[in-house]
């Protein structure tokens, strides 16, 4: 039966549903109450009941900050999201889950006891809960190319959210990243859309088999529709000009993967497409998205994305008819919900924007909300709290991590030995868990520092080494010849969207080039563990290095890294982007006829100690075939 979602407050929920006119025991009870009938049966019941303020009310997602629950049950808001960010105080599991009940508690109490569905970017593990474990972000997935371990991580995202209460993330992203000066090309998998495609099992991972059927099910969103990561310049939110023949062939295919997997919400992009805003296009959301490719799930804007239709400060009336007549069900906002509301209600008045339109919106909402059984079971599942954090999912993490580090240049001294001698660890990525997790983690941009719970690099490499003596000094300072081996943890510090875009240089930073440099005038060999959501620009510097890890965004579990250079795990990554010989080639990608420092696919393994590697360049394997037979396009 659907429903079987939540397990917690039960008699609460038999309170609510007295306090609107149903119980379980009632024979005359309204019909969308009854778990037994079909769904569709239900949203028709629950719809022809509803005036049309609450119909409004459930196309708008608004920001926690900007509501509390009396005001969302006031307003018949349908849903409500986290940021960024935006976290209760104290910021723990529990007080997610007192936040979510809250939420719910109102809802429920309104005329119709509609339960709101919570919404939040949990794209690298529920990363904006301390404690929760942070998987790497997907282009350290994109190369690992293991769909099944990324079906995996998304069930046990899934089990993290859901023990908060949340119904909703916003993952996975399927864009295809064409161009590294964009600061979103670590939330795509890979270049190519097979890349993407391979990794919709994440669809699988969230919802489960089928929505609703586990108890830790939630929606998943694919995003962003469509061309988001092929943007002039890698701009983000900016246009991509390119032809229709070339956006079907590159940036779709994953999102058909992701509809045929029945992934629940798609999520519009900010970006352009030949000039025409995304959140205004009739034609590739209504009659390609929701008619040509069938999709009868729930179409979510992105965050105040209305607002900039026009290019202007602020939403209009005309942007609101645009962006709801173009096919979008539910308009997610930071604030200023009763503004759109009253604009959506004198253009639904006005005729400019058809019932029809409003029914079809509610229908698709009301439709997974029944799915997800909150109607049954709206509260959080505080049985499953335990499992936020768990040493499972984090043995997992580590998994990934080590599946996702790229070996890209090895003259023999790797994998060190753990054994006997010293060790010279050196970096700003060494010891940062918040630098080795990026964006999207805890902050919405990220940020330095011990900003939660896990493992760090240099961590893993004292904890495998320890027979060794390890030295660590963030600038290199104090190394000498009597060091077996040095390591530099170098690279990027956390971003994310148009905060991260690069459209001057990816080079490493100064301080970045002063440590190596210091390190290499020792005389030891040198390893260089990039830490990165991108391919950066090394080619004037990497010959010098004895060895080249490309580590990516590993999150929460930095011992993965130490498994790969000290060789408990034999490097098994491939490059899911080519990387560039110099920034002025980019855009660059397999097959444009320019010549890369690494190609796409690249990567080198050891063959049967620290003196030999090779490379693997095959793609036939890569990314791994699905299992479900869905895996590529």
């Amino acid at each position: 039966m659907p429903g079987f979602r939540r397990t917690a407050l039960a008699g609460l929920a038999a309170t609510m549903l007295l306090a609107v006119g149903g119980t379980p025991a009632a024979g005359d009870r309204p019909a969308y109450r009854d778990p037994a009938l079909p769904v569709p049966d239900r949203v028709d019941d629950l719809m022809a009941r509803m005036s049309l303020d609450d119909k409004l009310g459930q196309m708008v997602q608004i920001e926690r900050k900007a509501a509390d629950p009396q005001a969302v049950a006031d307003h018949r808001i349908g849903s409500v999201l986290s940021g960024g960010g935006s976290a209760p105080e104290p910021n723990t599991a529990e007080a997610w889950a007192d936040m979510y009940d809250d939420y719910q508690r109102a809802a429920l109490a309104t005329p119709l006891g509609i339960p709101v569905i919570y919404g939040v970017d949990a794209v690298h593990g529920h990363n904006n809960v301390h404690g929760a474990t942070i998987f790497p972000h997907n282009i350290g997935l994109g190369a690992a190319g293991n769909p099944e371990l990324v079906r995996k991580i998304g069930a046990a995202t899934a089990k993290e959210v859901a023990a908060t209460g949340i119904d909703w993330t916003f993952a996975p992203c399927v864009c295809v990243a064409r161009d590294e000066r964009w600061g979103r090309t670590y939330e795509a998998f890979g270049e190519k859309p097979e890349n993407a495609s391979a990794m919709t099992t994440a669809v699988t991972g969230i919802q489960g088999e089928k929505l609703g059927a586990d108890p830790t099910s939630i929606l998943a969103t694919a995003k962003h529709y469509v061309g988001d990561g092929g943007t002039t310049g890698g701009d983000d939110q900016g246009n991509t000009e390119i032809s229709e023949e070339e956006l079907r062939a590159t940036h779709l295919p994953p999102f058909r993967e992701a509809i045929a997997r029945g992934v629940g919400s798609v999520m519009i992009s900010y970006s352009s497409w030949n000039g025409e805003k995304l959140h205004a296009s009739r034609y590739l959301v209504n009659d390609v998205l929701k008619g040509e490719l069938g999709f009868s799930g729930l179409v979510v804007s992105d965050y105040d994305a209305i607002d900039k239709i026009d290019g202007q400060e602020d939403f209009t009336p005309d942007e609101v008819r645009a962006a709801v007549n173009a096919g979008i069900d539910m308009i997610m906002m930071s604030d200023r919900h009763g503004k759109f509301l009253d604009y959506l209600r004198a253009e639904v008045e006005s005729g400019r924007v058809p019932m029809e339109r409003i029914d079809d919106a509610n229908r698709r909402i009301l439709t997974k909300k029944f799915e997800l059984g909150l109607f049954e079971r709206p509260f959080a599942q505080r049985d499953l709290l335990p499992g936020v954090g768990s040493a499972e999912h984090r043995e997992l993490a580590r998994q990934a991590v080590r599946e996702s580090q790229v070996l890209l240049r090895n003259d023999g001294v790797l994998p060190l030995a753990k054994d006997g001698g010293k060790i010279f660890v050196a970096g700003k990525n060494a010891d940062d868990i918040g630098n080795q997790s990026g964006g999207w983690t805890i902050s919405w941009q990220g940020s330095s520092g011990d900003i939660t719970e896990g493992t760090t690099i240099l961590e893993g490499i004292r904890a495998t080494a320890a027979g060794s003596e390890v030295t660590y000094d963030r600038h290199g300072n104090g190394i000498d010849g009597s060091y077996r081996a040095a390591i530099a943890v170098v690279g990027e510090t956390p971003y994310a969207e148009y905060e991260g875009d690069r459209p001057d240089g990816l080079e490493l930073d100064e301080e970045d080039r002063a440590t190596i440099a210091k390190l290499r005038e020792s005389g030891v060999p040198v390893v260089v563990v990039t830490v990165s959501g991108r391919p950066l620009d090394i080619a004037g510097e990497v010959d010098g290095w004895n060895a080249l890890l490309a580590a990516w965004l590993p999150g929460s579990e930095g011992q993965g890294v130490a498994d790969v250079l000290f060789g408990d795990h034999n490097p098994s990554g491939k490059l899911p982007a080519t990387w560039m010989r110099s920034f002025d080639q980019l855009p660059i990608n397999d097959g444009d006829g320019q010549e890369p420092l690494f190609p796409y696919g690249f990567g080198l393994s050891y063959r049967s100690g620290p003196a030999a590697s090779e490379s693997h360049t095959n793609e036939k394997d890569w990314p791994r075939q699905d299992t479900h037979g869905l895996g590529t396009a």
